[in-house]
Parts: structure tokens; sequence; C-alpha cells
């Protein structure tokens, strides 16, 4: 929507298209059909879509998006409306009644009062609520900016302070607290204001690039062409330049506007949406919409150009997938819909309104089909570990996509890249706290971490896994290039302003027929149905270690036939990962590891793990040494020295008993005073290799060692025992 479009009359329609899509929208619309409505309002603060009639008003919920919501009533006076927004309180409405005139009314109460121009020789162009300590209400104006106090108490709009600056039009979100102001013949001449809770920011004056098809040309630039989008917290402004055939694109510093590339356009006609921090370009003529991911520094599309998928339409209504460009007959309605008609429009970031219809959609992205357009599974697994809005599903699909990569037995060194992607989004998401409550019961359980390799990598920037679509405050420089997931309304609060940008995406590659089949996800896995039901406590697709270990480790491990050492490089290269990231890895993975070496009888490997300290050493390690040294004594001996090395005394001594060499556990007892390990168990081992001498030393060590032990049951009965032993001896 353009700038006093945001508010203002819409001119909208929607578009659909069948088969492959890399974003859908769902059908059932949000329909806001009624009798008398006046048009279409968004108000994009409050997230609500406005239907006015003759007397009241009706609103829509947007977020969370839902065809069934129910709207809700509130009474206006009767009169023209050229745009209308509620407080950000919700507790009153404004309505933008003419060029002269604003008028206001308390929804309890319903009392009502009129803003007027002083002037007639001004316009006022729009308005907009803020959250602002300055003031309550912006009013545009052909003159400026005018910054008001609204008081019902006294019913009065009392003048702050007024912005003088000559305006032909502007552009405005509530998500980026941005407004910004075009002036000049071409109207190309841009002047920028951020008004956020903690005051405002003046950006500097810019002009955007406008070619010319002759020496004598000079286009004008409209309010329609600009487009201001947040991205991964980092606030841009799109640019249509009809004559280059391209869509520019500025970043915003605090003291500087820099141009950070531009974008193919293949129609004159273009819209922008912006779904889970990907950027949809929608070429309206040429109906199909092609996705960028500008958190990279490449522009290249991370798909091909596709028609947006209508999906969920009944089979009553056609047979047969809509293609875009088709019509079809909605219900017994003679309205026909269009995809990507003239009744369409695109709202930031990601709804579609039809005008005609009084319909609303709600744009979603299908990432099993974008990542199964793309065999770079690094990037790919980059791509999804940015995505927040179906963390739960976006995890699911990047297990299966690693699950599929180590099956298909791609180079360990392409795994090991695969598997950096995941362990960095997961530290990143721990060190956010932007991760799942399990995940935190997981770090708090886990073992010491791994010490998987001396072979280190690249440290990755912790940037590299995007934070969610919200607004920054202005930045002087790219130094504080690390982004900090906050509420709007808490921009500039550190008193810096930093608004965060890069540009990027990939080439797409066709995917091979194996990684394709093995993802195990059928299509309509990650539909729009569950889209708004998000997990409450899953807000980061980032995978632990114990769902590695869970879902990816043991399902192949399960599957591989043979050779365990393909599989067995894939682990080392992943606690090699964690070690470099500090990430705690829990015994269970050692323990697996080792399971698949003895398996196949590969204990000279699984020495050389134990002894470099691949596998971290620890009691449950240990004990599956144990149990594996049934087949192999040095596993065994490196499983007692082991438990040495970890000072575990207690199961040390116990286990040299349970294998006879009691007078040595004896001796290593006394050495390091372990006082746990129960009598009786020596004893018993003692009487059970039947020599006298043996039984005789183990109650004199007892008897020295333990105080009061020739007063207790047991030495009592031990003793009646050895008498009984010598004297069958003498005999």
């Amino acid at each position: 929507m353009s700038a006093n479009a945001s508010s203002s009359q819409l001119t909208v329609g929607l578009s659909g298209s069948g088969g492959l899509s890399h974003a859908y929208v769902q059908y059932p619309p949000l329909k806001c059909n009624l009798p008398g409505s006046r048009g279409l309002y968004y108000d994009d603060a409050n997230k609500l879509l406005l239907s006015p009639t003759s007397d009241q008003v009706f609103s829509w919920k947007t977020v969370p998006f839902s065809p069934h919501v129910a709207a809700t009533a509130d009474y206006i006076n009767e009169g023209p409306v050229l745009s209308i927004r509620y407080s950000l309180d919700a507790k009153s409405i404004a309505v933008h009644r003419s060029n002269q005139e604003i008028q206001f009314f308390q929804r309890e109460t319903r009392e009502t009062f009129t803003h007027m121009c002083k002037s007639e020789s001004e316009s006022i162009l729009g308005f907009f609520w803020t959250d602002c300590p300055v003031c309550d209400l912006v009013v545009v104006k052909t003159s400026g900016l005018d910054l008001l106090t609204v008081s019902f108490t006294s019913k009065s709009v009392n003048l702050v302070e007024t912005k003088k600056l000559s305006v032909n039009w502007y552009v405005y979100t509530h998500g980026s607290r941005l407004v910004l102001l075009a002036s000049g013949m071409q109207c190309k001449t841009l002047t920028g204001f951020q008004l956020s809770s903690v005051g405002i920011v003046r950006l500097p004056r810019f002009e955007m690039v406008m070619a010319k098809s002759d020496a004598n040309s000079k286009p004008v630039l409209a309010a329609e062409d600009v487009f201001i989008i947040t991205v991964y917290g980092r606030i841009y402004c799109l640019q249509i330049d009809r004559v280059a055939m391209q869509l520019h694109s500025y970043r915003f510093y605090r003291d500087a506007v820099v141009q950070q590339g531009s974008l193919p356009m293949f129609s004159s006609k273009i819209s922008v949406s912006v779904v889970d921090n990907v950027l949809l370009v929608h070429q309206v003529d040429a109906r199909v919409s092609i996705l960028y991911d500008i958190f990279e520094d490449s522009r290249a599309p991370i798909s091909a150009p596709l028609p947006l998928l209508l999906r969920g339409l009944p089979q009553s209504h056609t047979g047969r997938p809509v293609n875009a460009g088709e019509s079809l007959d909605r219900n017994s309605s003679n309205h026909e819909l269009m995809f990507y008609g003239d009744d369409w429009t695109f709202l930031v970031p990601d709804l579609i309104c039809d005008v005609a219809s009084k319909s609303v959609w709600k744009i979603h992205l299908d990432l099993e089909v974008i990542s199964s357009s793309s065999s770079e599974v690094p990037s790919n697994l980059e791509f999804l570990q940015r995505r927040k809005l179906e963390a739960s599903k976006t995890k699911q699909l990047c297990l299966a996509i690693t699950r599929a990569f180590i099956l298909e037995r791609r180079p360990v060194t392409m795994v090991s890249k695969a598997i950096d992607v995941l362990v960095s989004s997961y530290s990143h998401s721990v060190k956010t706290c932007s991760n799942l409550k399990e995940t935190k019961v997981d770090e708090a359980s886990a073992s010491v971490g791994t010490n998987a390799s001396n072979s280190s990598r690249s440290a990755k920037d912790e940037s590299r896994v995007g934070v969610g679509d919200k607004s920054f405050n202005l930045s002087a420089s790219d130094s504080d290039d690390q982004s900090r997931e906050i509420d709007s309304r808490d921009l500039q609060k550190s008193g810096k302003e930093n608004l965060l940008g890069a540009e990027s995406s990939r080439g797409e590659v066709q995917s091979s027929s194996l990684y394709t089949q093995q993802l195990g996800l059928g299509n309509n896995q990650l539909n729009a149905n569950n889209s708004e039901r998000q997990d409450s406590q899953l807000t980061s697709p980032a995978i632990s270690p114990d769902e590695m270990y869970s879902c990816v480790f043991v399902p192949v491990g399960e599957k591989i036939v043979g050779d365990p050492s393909y599989l067995v490089a894939i682990i080392v290269e992943f606690l090699r990962s964690t070690n470099s990231e500090k990430i705690k890895v829990r015994p269970n993975i050692y323990v697996f590891t080792i399971q698949l070496l003895v398996r196949y009888e590969r204990f000279a490997e699984l020495s050389l793990l134990i002894i470099n300290k691949v596998l971290e050493p620890s009691k449950e390690v240990a004990m599956q040494l144990l149990e594996s040294g049934h087949q192999n004594p040095q596993t065994r001996k490196l499983a007692f020295d082991m438990l040495r090395q970890l000072s575990l005394h207690h199961d040390y001594v116990t286990l040299l008993v349970q294998d006879g060499c009691y007078l040595e556990a004896l001796r290593y007892a006394r050495k390091h005073k372990v006082t746990s390990v129960r009598p009786s168990l020596f004893l018993e081992a003692a009487l059970a290799s039947k020599d006298s001498q043996h039984l005789a030393a183990v109650l004199r060590f007892f008897s020295d060692f333990i105080a009061g032990f020739r007063n207790t049951p047991e030495y009592q009965d031990y003793f009646r025992i050895l008498n009984e032993m010598n004297t069958g001896l003498a005999v």
C-alpha cells in the first residue's frame, strides 16, 4: 500500500494459481462484504480491516489471521470517509472527512469532536496515531507534519510542533514508525521521520533514482511506487523505476540513506509482500511472484518466477488446479476470481485485499517446495533456519533434509558444512534465548562439551540467523550490524539509532531425485491450515544436539547397512562443530557411536576416538565400553582407565570386585579412601574363592579400615566361617 493509501480506500483484487508454487493463499478468505459498505481500509497499526457504513464502522482482526473471525461494530456519524484509524489504545476512532477535517469518536461514550486545518491553503493528506511521547497523532499536510495531542476530556486537539515542509504525498508504516514525505516537481526528493516510543529522528533528505526515457522526459514518482518494508529488523524502502524496469532498494541510517541495489522488473505493475522476512516481488502483469532473501549479499532470487497458488478450494468449485490468469465462478455469484486482477491490492507485509469481492487473503510460503527446488543443502538449511513463523514444521523439514543428505552418502565435507549451519543456528538461538523450552532442559542436563577435533573452522557471526520481522532504530554505520529482536515500540530505547540491512538470495538449483524423495513430508504438511496456530513454546527452528541424535543419527544408523565408518565420520564432524561452538552434548551420542563401532568390531577406531577424547569421558561411556569389552579386552581396559580418570572410585572398586580382583580393589579403596562400597561385597567374593587366607585378609582390612567393624554381625558371621574353614583344613 502506498503512504496515504496505508489508511485510505483500497483499490484491490485477488489472485491464484495451481500446481507448483513457492507461495500460496488459502481458501476460504476473510469475507468483509457488508450491506451498505463504503469501501475497505487497512489500519496497519492495529492490524484491522475496516469497512464503514453510513453510521457504523466494522472491523476485523487480521492477526492472528482467521477467515472466521467475527466483526466488531462501532458507531460513527454519517459523512464522507477518506481514511479511518483506531487509536493505539483502541479507545477512540479518527476519521479523515475531507482535505480540511478530521473527526474523532470516543468508542465508549460516543463523544465526538472535530479538528480543522487553520489555513485553507493547505490540505490534509492523511494522518496516523503514534506512541511517540511527544504527541498522540501526526497529521500529514501539504505544508508538512503537525504533531498533535488529543484530549477527549476537553474535546480538543492541541498542536505540539510543526515540521514545515512542502509535501506532495507520503508513505508510512506503523511497524517501522517511519514516514517518508515526497516533494519536488518529480516527487523524487524524500524526507523521512521516525517517530517511536523514545522520540523523533529526522533522516537526511535524499533523492530516488529515476531513469529518463529521453532527454526531455521527467517521470513523476507516485506514492504507489514506493514501499516501506521491514526485513530481519532492518527498514528498507523499495522504489519502482518503470523506465529502467528496476526495483531500487534503499536502507536507512541516522546520517545517511544508502541505495542497496536493484531488482529486475518484468512487469509495469509491481507490488511487494514480506512473509517471514522473505521479500516477494509480485510482477502483476506477468502474473508471477519472485522471492528474495535479502539477508545475504546476493540479489539472486531464491525461487523461479511462479504464480501464487490458491489452496483449499472445494472440489465443487473446480475439479482441477486454478492457474494464474484463469477465472472461476465463486459460489452462485457471477463474480469471477482472477489472480493478479485489477481489483487486487497487496497490503504490506503479507495480506491481499480484493475490493470487488470484499475479501482478504493471507500469503504463506511453501518452505517444502522452496527447499526441494535447491540441492545446495547448506545454503538451503541456512535459509530455513532463518524462518520463524512455523518453527515446528520448519524444524521437521530441516531434520528430514539432513537425514536425506546423509543417506545419500554425500561427501563428508559437504555434510560437515550442513551440520555447521545447524549447530551455529542452535548456538545463536541459545545465546539469544529464542529457542524452545525443551532446549533449555536439554542444555541444563547436558554433560560437558565435546572435544571432537583439533581442526578448527571459521567462527560464524551470530547474525547468521536472522531475527523476526521487528523494527530497529536508525544507525550511522554497519558496525552494529547484529540483530536484536525487540518490540518495534521500543525503537531508539538504546539511544543510538540502528536500522540494519543487507541484501541477498541464492540461485535456484535442480535437486536430486533421492533428495526430494527422502524428505518424507507430504505437500500438505506445510499448508496454511495451522500457520496461525504456532506452538507457543517454539520460536526457533533451531535443532538441539539431542534432536540431532534422536531424529537424525539414530534413524540413519538403523538404515545404514555395512561399514559404519561414514556415519561415524559424520558424527565426529558434528562433535567437532558443537565443540567449536562450546555447546554441551549429552553422552547418549557417544554411547551410540560406540555401539556402531562395536557392532562391526571396529575396535581400533574406537580406541583412537577414546584415547583422543573425541568421545568425551563420562560414566555412561565407560559403562558402554565395559559392556563392549566382553568382546575386546583392550576396550574393557579403556573403560577402567576412564573410570579412574573421572575419579569414579566407587564404580571402579565395584567393578574390580565383580571381576574377582577384590584384593586389588582393597588396595585401591585404601589409597583413595573409598568408604561407600559395602564390606559384604568383598567378603562374598573372598568366600567364593574358597581361599581362607584371602577371606582373612579382607576381614583384617575392614577391621583396620572401618572403626567398630569387629562389633558388627557381618564380621561375626564371616569370622565364624573363617574359623570353620581353618578347622576343616587342620583336620
